[in-house]
């Protein structure tokens, strides 16, 4: 794992070295153990690299540049099945300078182009130099896994593994306040930074005199609803099995001590099962316990695991003192707004595993999305997708769903809500819960901001940019899969809870279950075979329980959240919230009507205790948009658009 800066310009001109040499640095913890920058002879770009040692220690070093001098790269991320590639392109001619993993990349794309680049596994964010057609390639993994951002400035083309190194390279630090109220900077490839732009998963973004263009290279692609339904479940079961550990054993190759994050639940016990068993050893397990609240602890369950697989086991027990200690440098390595403080405790606990000696850790990340484990998908297959459940069950659950919630869309939902539910034909419970929520977040904006983002419908914005043939014909819950991969999974899961976290420490975070085969198969299968009645992940559960106790594997689903600071009012975290929240920084948002928060804040006390929570979500994202704003010195916005109207129909 590492991190990379790098420009490219049409015309040849000089590069200002300081302030690459100062992104490097803001790059730092991503690749503490190399630094180095590489000049085109021409003048037309430049890459600069971060290294994580990880693969090759002794000589791994990048940006690497091929022998012709006509090709340069810089990769962040590990490439898996390398060693394969690399004996079939050497048999092709290819001649290797280094024993990287990273290498295989040039070599694929100087004998195939864009297409080569395809043969890649694993998780990775590339950036690529041609000398001789003037043009340099960024391309990012499947999934989103591994960062990567870019923006035009001053004529030239930025890119990097995290925003504050185009930040530090010269690209002004502005709000998006249009990404911010159209949630863009969630639902697609915005930030809140403006100009700054991800390349999206699976996609490819290349500039060239001829200007910016992109593409997708790859996507998930479920079952459609006319596919013949299979009928050897056991097959089934035996093929995730079998692709799991295929996908944990590519990922136990490291020249580096390993270990494994161990939440409690089923998808990070079953990756601490698995690779125990085929690296034959024990392994070092690491927990997160939050001490304050039980309800919110799950060290007992992680503790179960990791007997049951004789894991050396760490307990790193996280306060709300804690959690307030750390919220604000976790939040400039995260740069996107926390709602909940377990982003911040992820870190805390990538800091533990770097004083214990680990450089590399196995993740559950990825099991809720591919085997539609969270409860949300649940619902959507009690109310629009029941086929080949039991009637009796799902009956009875529905009953629930009516008692508890009333129905479905709510009357004063936004209409583009209804709009998108006209168009899929049913509903989607995580967009229900979402735009409810920022419902409430509106209620407390400045009253020229919401006049002059009126009618921006952010769904349909959202909706119209997906590509509708992976929807058309999918079930219901497939099509909430779908969206969910193509929003929150990227822009939410993978950073709060993943790289970000782990990278602030070096640690690099190897997530087995977005393998892309592993991703294929499951989306293949039918949604019965993921929901089953009121169990989520039915074949995953299934594969996998050699490898789990039985507690575990009979265990529901449980959220990974950090206790809400609301609920414990004397804490230093909920200090923090109200100190920033009664501070100068939130006069200057551009956001949020001041009165109206702080309000808020004063009746907060008289709430009962469901309400104080259901409120902490909210005052988390604001508390870290003041940090975020006062951290990067952001400012509102006084200029044009940075993108033209052609680009962002593109």
């Amino acid at each position: 794992m590492c991190g990379f800066i790098g420009v490219y310009q049409r015309s040849p001109s000089g590069f200002d070295e300081r302030s690459l040499l100062t992104a490097l640095t803001t790059l730092h913890h991503r690749g503490p153990d190399e630094r180095s920058l590489w000049h085109d002879p021409a003048g037309r770009a430049v890459l600069g690299h971060v290294r994580l040692s990880i693969i090759g220690l002794d000589n791994g070093r990048q940006p690497i540049v091929a022998d012709e001098g006509d090709i340069a790269l810089v990769v962040n991320g590990e490439l898996y099945d390398h060693e394969r590639i690399r004996r079939e392109l050497q048999a092709l001619g290819c001649q290797f300078k280094t024993e990287s993993d990273s290498e295989i990349a040039l070599h694929l794309y100087r004998r195939s182009g864009l297409a080569g680049l395809k043969q890649l596994r694993g998780e990775f964010a590339i950036l690529l130099f041609d000398r001789q057609r003037r043009l340099m390639l960024a391309v990012r993994d499947r999934l989103g896994i591994k960062p990567m951002f870019y923006a035009q400035h001053r004529g030239a083309w930025y890119f990097a593994s995290e925003i504050k190194a185009l930040l530090a390279a010269g690209v002004p630090a502005e709000w998006d306040e249009h990404a911010y109220a159209s949630r863009a900077f969630y639902l697609r490839d915005h930030t809140l930074f403006k100009g700054v732009k991800s390349v999206q998963p699976g996609c490819w973004v290349m500039a060239d005199s001829g200007g910016l263009h992109h593409g997708r290279y790859w996507d998930m692609e479920f079952a459609r609803q006319d596919a013949p339904d299979p009928a050897d479940e056991q097959g089934m079961v035996e093929a995730i099995r079998a692709a799991v550990e295929q996908s944990v054993r590519l990922r136990l190759r490291a020249d580096v001590p390993m270990g494994v994050y161990l939440s409690g639940g089923i998808d990070s016990s079953a990756m601490l099962g698995v690779a125990t068993q085929l690296s034959g050893q024990p392994l070092d397990a690491f927990n997160l316990s939050f001490t304050d609240m039980d309800d919110y602890d799950e060290n007992k369950f992680a503790r179960l695991a990791a007997e049951h697989n004789g894991a050396r086991f760490h307990t790193v027990a996280v306060s709300q003192d804690d959690l307030a200690d750390h919220f604000e440098q976790a939040l400039w390595h995260n740069e996107t707004p926390f709602f909940n403080a377990h982003g911040v405790a992820k870190y805390i606990l990538s800091e533990t595993v770097r004083d214990a000696g680990m450089k590399v850790v196995l993740t559950g990340e990825g099991a809720d999305e591919v085997f539609a484990g969270y409860p949300h998908f649940r619902r959507d297959m009690l109310l629009y997708n029941p086929e080949r459940q039991d009637p009796a069950l799902v009956t009875k659950l529905r009953q629930r769903i009516q008692e508890s919630e009333n129905g479905y869309v709510q009357p004063d939902m936004p209409q583009d809500i209804h709009w998108m539910v006209q168009q899929l034909s049913h509903g989607v419970s995580w967009l229900d819960n979402q735009a409810g929520w920022f419902k409430a977040l509106e209620a407390l904006y400045r009253p020229d901001f919401r006049e002059q983002f009126a009618g921006s419908d952010p769904y349909r914005q959202f909706y119209d940019r997906l590509d509708h043939r992976n929807l058309e014909g999918r079930d219901p819950v497939h099509k909430s899969m779908y969206l969910w991969a193509k929003s929150y999974l990227p822009n939410f899961v993978l950073t709060t809870l993943g790289d970000r976290m782990e990278m602030a420490h070096s640690i690099e975070g190897r997530v087995p279950l977005l393998d892309h085969h592993v991703v294929e198969l499951a989306c293949q299968m039918p949604v019965w075979m993921k929901v089953r009645g009121s169990t989520e992940k039915y074949v995953f559960r299934e594969a996998m329980r050699p490898y789990l106790p039985d507690a575990l594997y009979k265990r529901k689903k449980h959220y990974f959240r950090a206790p809400p600071a609301t609920l414990q009012q004397k804490g230093r975290l909920y200090q923090l919230v109200r100190d920033v929240l009664n501070g100068s920084e939130l006069d200057a948002l551009p956001f949020f009507d001041p009165a109206r928060v702080r309000n808020l804040l004063e009746k907060l006390p008289t709430l009962s205790a469901h309400e104080q929570g259901l409120l902490d979500p909210m005052l988390m994202e604001l508390t870290s948009l003041c940090l975020l704003q006062n951290r990067y010195s952001l400012r509102a916005s006084t200029s044009q658009p940075l993108w033209s109207a052609r680009e962002e129909a593109a």
